[in-house]
């Protein structure tokens, strides 16, 4: 599992976007970018800039997977049938860290990594504690009896500010079914994003 080095909340400062859609973000009070320069006018991006900034919105929100797995995961959507910015976010939202968010098992996507890292997460009965596992339509995700007592899931399950999406089934509060690979406009982002800007810029 590779740790995540950089304070969460600084990639909404830096895309002056509330990129999690977390009502704590600090975008909601000041949306210049952080550090010292940045209330500095900006230029206009150019096209590179642009597909940059949609890689790394996309690749943060996953909860900064490295760049090595994220290529190597766009890689794999580009030599897929169909869209390949279609077939990339269907295999991020595969991840079983992103399950394990979408269900409400935990609060952030880095909670949720934790989650599974601890050994609290069970695929088809069976313990599993790699975050990025790729999760097939009809795996159980449950959690462990343990996670189920922990305070950080019961914050998670209470959370207004998200719903669980139609592709993830609950069954109770500690079990969910993965039910089918969602497209684009299925996935509950709380900003904009633009996997065909990724696709274009690793396709320069």
């Amino acid at each position: 599992m590779s740790k995540r080095t950089s304070a969460k909340y600084k990639l909404d400062r830096r895309m002056g976007e509330n990129v999690f859609g977390r009502p704590k973000s600090p975008v909601n009070k000041r949306e210049y970018g952080p550090g010292q320069h940045g209330q500095r006018r900006k230029g206009k991006m150019s096209d590179f800039g642009i597909q940059l900034r949609a890689k790394q919105k996309l690749k943060g929100y996953y909860g900064d997977v490295t760049e090595k797995q994220f290529k190597r995961t766009f890689t794999e959507a580009s030599k897929m049938k169909g869209d390949a910015s279609q077939n990339l976010i269907g295999l991020l939202e595969r991840r079983l860290d992103m399950i394990v968010y979408r269900a409400k098992f935990a609060p952030t996507i880095w909670a949720a990594r934790q989650i599974v890292s601890h050994g609290h997460i069970r695929v088809n009965g069976v313990k599993c504690n790699i975050a990025s596992r790729r999760v097939n339509v009809g795996d159980v995700i449950e959690l462990g009896p343990k996670a189920q007592e922990m305070a950080l899931v019961m914050e998670a399950q209470a959370l207004a500010e998200r719903d669980i999406p139609d592709y993830v089934a609950p069954d109770g509060t500690a079990k969910a079914t993965f039910v089918r690979v969602p497209t684009l406009d299925e996935v509950p982002y709380p900003v904009k994003m633009e996997p065909n800007l990724v696709v274009e810029f690793y396709s320069r």
